[in-house]
């Protein structure tokens, strides 16, 4: 009976018909709301009756016999039949009312990323952090990396070339990429546009149970902006130091008259020049979407998004002098008509959802992302006399990695004597496919750091080698899910996943080598809620990622696999408009190859698989409003992370 983010509520609207002046709704307590009409001359008929769809508040435009407005009952508990077009004040029984609105504020109660049900975060025997839409507008991020900045043990790790992409670090260990919606957005350095982005959920430890093959410290998943039924427009224009704009537009609402079909378009454009000479990037997004509602119990959401990112040039080291001074920051060490990085991604499917009744429903997506990127970038490897760069080189590459995945999901809702099971039964089926060309040379030629020449207008590459490959990686994924309500305040979470992998690695001019996995990653939780405030939870939890390779006798490698223990306590302060999430956890990743002990052996690139990683640490997230008008998100995280055993890393 209040807003999503706890706060109270009070709605009016003034003569919406014939002889009623002003109707009131007035946000009471957590069960209680006052509606209020006011008639011009008198007090018009209220009426209050269930017409299989919601509860419906009718107001009639008849004038009757004055009298005081009547409150509506406090719903402590469900009306047992459905009321016969009786007015309100004289239902006998009260009626339980089930409210919806958008969510509005830093404070996150559900989510469907550890579940891929919506939960409350309360119930999820695991650390999970929401970044929500207010969030990601207060602090003005551009890429998944800034969203991701005030969530516990999450980190940046290594920068691709496009600003919309970089690799991030959780628990100590790098995350496999990015997740949309629930589903594998190709490589970890896939474009994201923080435009179409509704919030960023991150689930921390392994989610191989839902998810497949991932690194054991967690994933990143986002929601996108889905188009809305109420009309929406949005203009926005940002602008910053080193030429920095990008205009934007959101446009949504409605396409007929009965709100069946709804639309929503998002694009934008952003330029920027950087601190060092000749160094610039253009990203460009599209982004339509279209929502049919072909029944009343089926829906369809079909989108489509293109992200363009062009950097020039595509680096920018800077030497050392023998004084162990450094040149100018802007000075560029390379030749600005060769550096560059293009990537285009094009990103489209659909999502089906079909509800047989209140309790079971079914869901099936289609995703595909394309990836297109070609880049080249220059290199010298003397610097002499302090003066001219040396020993010029340059390499292109063109590589293409598409991601093919489908998804099929039966939800189901039951109950065994008094306790209640809600239930996840699941398929799908990834193909990522990439293919890798490069080329290399000699370059144009020496630079002189303090009179430096660019001009390479006549240049072109000089092929010295070529290399090939093509490696397409297919995989099944089969996991079932039941989220038990044992007691009201004791909640069992069990699940697990049966993967199988198949890779091919074709190598232009040799053998293509070929291996097949499979792997079972189970999920067991606990949560014991003492009060409506506190949630005391424990869990166990595995995951795994192929490892491609064999041992010098030509057995192939084991998949990774890593094993988390967590403990932690979630509970919500000041009638639940700020949230905390104390957690503390040990990951243990075994089966990682290492070096051979055998130095014949280990000149030939073979390994074996002894290595072992562990992380523990603590963790804590905080998220709400303190005072109104006050919100506050804050995390800190301690990470121990080390090699425990290695061939290759000293003790």
């Amino acid at each position: 009976m209040r807003l999503a983010n706890g706060d109270a509520f009070t709605f009016r609207s003034e003569k919406p018909l014939a002889a009623v002046t002003e109707i009131t709704v007035t946000n009471i307590d957590a069960n209680t709301v006052q509606v209020t009409v006011v008639g011009e001359n008198a007090l018009p008929t209220v009426e209050l009756f269930d017409d299989n769809v919601g509860l419906i508040f009718a107001v009639a435009s008849e004038e009757v016999a004055t009298q005081p407005p009547q409150t509506p009952p406090r719903s402590e508990k469900p009306a047992t039949q459905t009321p016969q077009e009786t007015p309100a004040a004289q239902q006998d029984d009260p009626i339980e009312l089930v409210v919806t609105g958008e969510q509005d504020g830093y404070r996150v109660p559900n989510a469907s990323t550890a579940t891929r049900t919506d939960t409350p975060l309360r119930d999820i025997p695991q650390s999970i952090q929401v970044v929500p839409q207010q969030v990601l507008e207060d602090r003005n991020v551009s890429n998944l990396t800034e969203a991701t900045e005030t969530v516990s043990g999450v980190s940046p790790g290594q920068q691709n070339l496009s600003p919309a992409s970089v690799n991030r670090v959780i628990r100590g260990f790098n995350a496999d990429g990015n997740f949309r919606n629930g589903f594998r957005d190709t490589d970890r350095f896939a474009n994201t546009a923080i435009g179409t982005v509704e919030q960023v959920e991150v689930l921390k430890g392994p989610a191989s149970v839902l998810f497949g093959a991932v690194e054991p410290g967690g994933i990143v998943n986002v929601t996108t902006k889905q188009p809305l039924s109420t009309p929406y427009y949005k203009l926005g224009l940002d602008v910053g130091s080193y030429g920095l704009y990008q205009p934007s537009i959101d446009l949504s609402g409605s396409l007929t008259t009965d709100k069946n079909l709804l639309y929503r378009f998002i694009g934008s454009y952003r330029a920027s020049d950087s601190v060092v000479d000749f160094a610039n990037s253009e990203v460009i997004t599209i982004a339509p979407s279209i929502t049919w509602k072909i029944g009343d119990r089926t829906n369809l959401n079909l989108y489509y998004e293109y992200i363009r990112s062009d950097v020039r040039p595509f680096k920018a080291d800077v030497p050392v002098l023998s004084d162990n001074t450094f040149l100018p920051r802007n000075f560029f060490s390379g030749y600005p008509d060769i550096d560059f990085n293009t990537r285009d991604t094009h990103k489209f499917g659909y999502i089906l959802n079909h509800q047989f009744n209140e309790n079971w429903q079914i869901r099936n997506n289609l995703a595909v992302v394309l990836n297109s990127t070609q880049e080249a970038y220059s290199n010298f490897n003397n610097l002499v006399d302090d003066r001219t760069l040396q020993g010029s080189s340059v390499s292109q590459r063109e590589y293409n990695i598409n991601n093919y995945f489908g998804q099929i999901d039966l939800l189901g809702k039951f109950k065994t004597g008094t306790i209640a099971h809600q239930v996840l039964i699941g398929f799908d089926a990834n193909r990522n496919v990439e293919n890798f060309e490069s080329r290399s040379g000699a370059g144009p030629g020496d630079l002189d750091i303090l009179n430096p020449n660019y001009d390479t207008s006549n240049y072109q590459f000089v092929s010295g080698s070529r290399f090939a490959f093509y490696e397409p990686i297919q995989s099944y994924g089969l996991y079932p899910q039941d989220q038990i309500t044992l007691l009201d305040n004791l909640k069992l979470l069990i699940g697990g996943r049966f993967d199988w992998v198949e890779r091919t690695f074709d190598v232009v001019g040799k053998l293509a080598q070929e291996q097949s996995d499979s792997a079972f990653s189970p999920r067991i939780g606990l949560v014991y809620q003492p009060s409506d405030t506190v949630s005391l939870y424990a869990s166990y939890s595995q995951s795994f990622t192929p490892t491609f390779g064999a041992n010098p006798d030509g057995r192939a490698f084991k998949p990774t696999k890593g094993t988390q223990y967590e403990a932690g306590i979630k509970a919500d302060f000041l009638d639940g408009k700020l949230s905390a999430t104390l957690a503390a956890y040990q990951i243990t990743k075994t089966n990682v190859t290492t070096r051979d002990p055998d130095p014949v052996l280990a000149a030939q690139g073979f390994s074996i698989q002894i290595g072992e990683q562990e992380s523990r640490g603590i963790e804590l997230d905080i998220a709400g409003e303190i005072l109104p008008g006050w919100k506050v998100i804050a995390s800190y995280s301690h990470i121990n992370a080390e090699v425990t055993e290695d061939n290759i890393t000293p003790e």
